[in-house]
């Protein structure tokens, strides 16, 4: 009986333990697609698990720091789901590429189009673009909202601080990597990524250009020095056959 007992009691612990812990190891996140280095551009996805057994994940909603605006926010498409992107004016205005922003994304929302969303055992990643990354912070918080098809709201907004337990309903944080020793940050965008391969590309080519006139050169003076030489040859044949034919023509005279 002893024995049950304690196996009852300590059954009954491993369950309040998991259950109290449950929102700690499977909440939502943020990662980016490789590094999201201070400065540079990056691609990062919101990760959103299904904690309910009964019920479908069917809008997510992301706020964005106001702290840090992004200037650059682009979220790709995901099949089967609605995108809402909303923008603020700024109190104090951004510049980017040589032209001021006076608004920035402060908020992203997606909502599944029917009321399966994300269903009990998966998860879902929605990607997002962002841009400029700020260069004087080490990371970013995202506050989200995770709504089920039971019309319960979990709102995971409680931003972790060091030192600290992670709390029960941890906001998203994008951890940020300093950018490399060459000044550069990793992550550029796309179009400046496209941007360098189009200089190396264009190098290329007149590097190509180069030789193949250095090529070309060097085929016309071997050209000429062969013209050159046969027609010597040609000359010396010509002059031989001359004097040979004098020659004969001297011993006819002679003879006569």
């Amino acid at each position: 009986m002893k024995a049950s007992r304690i196996a009852a009691v300590g059954a009954v612990a491993g369950v309040a333990v998991l259950t109290l812990s449950a929102p700690a190891f499977a909440h939502v996140s943020v990662q980016p697609e490789g590094e999201a280095a201070k400065g540079g551009y990056a691609v990062v996805d919101f990760k959103v698990p299904n904690e309910r057994d009964n019920a479908s994940t069917t809008k997510l909603e992301v706020t964005f720091p106001t702290d840090h605006p992004l200037a650059s926010v682009m979220p790709q498409p995901v099949d089967g789901w609605d995108i809402k992107v909303t923008k603020s004016k700024l109190d104090k205005p951004l510049e980017m590429h040589g032209r001021k922003i006076d608004e920035a994304v402060t908020k992203v929302t997606w909502t599944a189009d029917d009321d399966d969303g994300i269903d009990p055992g998966f998860f879902q990643k929605f990607p997002v673009s962002v841009g400029t990354l700020p260069e004087d912070a080490d990371e970013l918080v995202f506050k989200a909202l995770q709504t089920y098809s039971n019309k319960e709201v979990v709102r995971w907004i409680e931003v972790p601080q060091e030192g600290q337990e992670e709390p029960d309903f941890p906001a998203p944080v994008l951890v940020l990597a300093e950018a490399s020793a060459d000044g550069h940050a990793h992550g550029a965008s796309d179009g400046e990524a496209e941007g360098s391969k189009a200089d190396e590309t264009t190098g290329n080519a007149e590097n190509a250009a180069a030789e193949s006139t250095a090529a070309a050169g060097s085929d016309d003076a071997g050209g000429t020095d062969t013209t050159a030489r046969v027609l010597g040859v040609v000359g010396i044949v010509v002059g031989a056959a001359g004097v040979a034919y004098g020659v004969l023509a001297g011993r006819r005279r002679a003879d006569a």
